[in-house]
Order: C-alpha cells, then sequence, then structure tokens
C-alpha cells in the first residue's frame, strides 16, 4: 500500500510547498492538494508549471486535489459554479497529474428529504463524471460524519456511488467519518472494493457518536476508532491502493511541520504495516 499524505494535517503550520519538500525527505509516495486554501497561495508565488516539473523530478505525486466542496443541492447559481470549479480543477489534473478529485456533499442546517438529497448528488455526480471522463480524473466522493451533513454516513454514500454506476465515480473511505456517525463495519464488508477509490485514516478521541468533530482526531492508532478492524475489511474486498493521513487536530499545528509529517507517517505504517507491506 502506498502512503499519502493529506495537507490538512499541516493545514496551519505549513504551506504546500514545505509540505512537499518535508513529505519528499520522509519518503512519502503520495500527497492530496489543498485545492481551496494550500494551491491558490503557492500559486501567488509560483506557477501551475513549476508544480507539474515538481512532480516530475521528484518521487512523491500527486494523489488528488481535495475538495470540491458542496456539490449537491446548490441553487442554479451555485450549481453552475461548482461545475466551473470543477473544469478548473480538470485543468490543474491535466497539468500536474492529479488522480482524483474528492467532492464532499452539502453541509447545511435546513432539513432536505433523504430521496432530494440522492437525486441531487446522482444527477451533479453523473455530470461531473462526463466532464472528468474527458481528462481521465476519478470522482472520490466523501461523506462527513457530522449531522449538519447531508450524505454523512457510509451506506448512504455508497448507495449514491452505486447509482451513479460509473467507472470513475467511488468513494473516499474516511475512519473518522466512518465512526462519527455510527457507520456499521457489515456495510464495508458487503461493498465493492473498487468503488473505495482513497482510504483516509485517522482516530479520534472517544465522544458520543454524532458530536464529533474534525478538532477531536488524533494520531492513527491513538484513540477509540477499531482501525484494525477498517483495515482489515478494506483487505478482504479488495482495497490496497493508498493509504491518506488526514488529521485537524488543533495541538498538532503547534508543532512543525517537519514533527507533524514524521509523526503522522510513523502512526500510520505502525497501524497499516499490520495487514500491508507500506
Amino acid at each position: 500500500m502506498k502512503l499519502c499524505f493529506n495537507e490538512a494535517t499541516t493545514l496551519e503550520n505549513s504551506n504546500l510547498e514545505k509540505d512537499l519538500a518535508i513529505c519528499e525527505a520522509n519518503g512519502y509516495d503520495y500527497i492530496e492538494i489543498r485545492s481551496m486554501d494550500k494551491l491558490p497561495e503557492y500559486l501567488e508565488t509560483h506557477s501551475i508549471d513549476e508544480l507539474a516539473e515538481y512532480f516530475k523530478t521528484h518521487h512523491i505525486k500527486p494523489l488528488a486535489l481535495n475538495a470540491l466542496v458542496f456539490f449537491n443541492n446548490r441553487d442554479e447559481a451555485g450549481h453552475a459554479a461548482i461545475i466551473q470549479e470543477f473544469k478548473e480543477m480538470m485543468a490543474i489534473c491535466d497539468k500536474i497529474g492529479a488522480k482524483y478529485v474528492v467532492a464532499v456533499p452539502l453541509v447545511t442546517t435546513d432539513k432536505i428529504l433523504k430521496k432530494d438529497i440522492k437525486a441531487s448528488s446522482v444527477a451533479v455526480l453523473e455530470e461531473l463524471s462526463d466532464i472528468a471522463k474527458l481528462h481521465g480524473v476519478k470522482i472520490a466522493v466523501e461523506f462527513v460524519g457530522h449531522p449538519e451533513c447531508t450524505v454523512n454516513t457510509f451506506e448512504d454514500a455508497y448507495d449514491i456511488v452505486q447509482s451513479v454506476n460509473r467507472e470513475n465515480v467511488g468513494l473516499v473511505f474516511d475512519s473518522f467519518h466512518f465512526h462519527a456517525m455510527g457507520s456499521n463495519i457489515e456495510s464495508l464488508k458487503n461493498a465493492d472494493g473498487s468503488k473505495i477509490f482513497i482510504f483516509h485514516i485517522d482516530d479520534t478521541e472517544d465522544f458520543q457518536i454524532g458530536l464529533l468533530t474534525d478538532d477531536d482526531r488524533v494520531w492513527p492508532g491513538h484513540g477509540a476508532i477499531d482501525l484494525n478492524a477498517h483495515i482489515q475489511t478494506l483487505k478482504e474486498i479488495g482495497y490496497s491502493d493508498v493509504v491518506s493521513v488526514e488529521l485537524f487536530r488543533p495541538e498538532y499545528y503547534k508543532l512543525t511541520p517537519e514533527e507533524t509529517i514524521r509523526k503522522a507517517k510513523e502512526t500510520t505504517v505502525k497501524v497499516v504495516s499490520k495487514y500491508f507491506s507500506i
């Protein structure tokens, strides 16, 4: 299994240029680029061609742009903006060779019928799929384990992806989000492993289901999530591609980026190496 770094893990104590250099030095295979903040910041002083050249001349490669945010159940103007943003992301993927775009469902306090959430999600993902196909890019849908996210369980996200039924549309399996809203491990056991595109590894403090937030994340193996069950099940259903460590812990942002990136690798490898060479 290949090792990836998600830039949220150093959101407040580093930038893309530093993340790349430190991840390269620590032997990471891939990076998930924060397209909403770290990439625009990088492009203030560098060109996209410089970034492409970096990837051509170094071991580390771009796994995904993270993320196309709130893609479903938008009004007409919001939908048009999502499509335009996605097209711009495709141009970046073409330049740097990113394989995936992570797509995050709408987060809102508005009550929306589940049938309307599914209908919108399927329709938008089909439209995005048609665009992505022209660029050889895949869409990884990331459900968010919080009550206010419109798609917040593995079961609902998997149902949407199955309904879309496109080769280039699959899921991000994030251990934190899976745990945070009580998704069922049996659902993962019955899933098609080929529909899991990216595995986000993380852990969490042991708070109640439905009340967990990103700030509660901790190093893999240092919290309450049964990561062994997650990883063993992923292996059983045929997933073995990439593990990407993604944390949002405020106290970790107080470390140097070197410390954060080194510790993220150390804890991830310790957990994953029980089941995969990494």
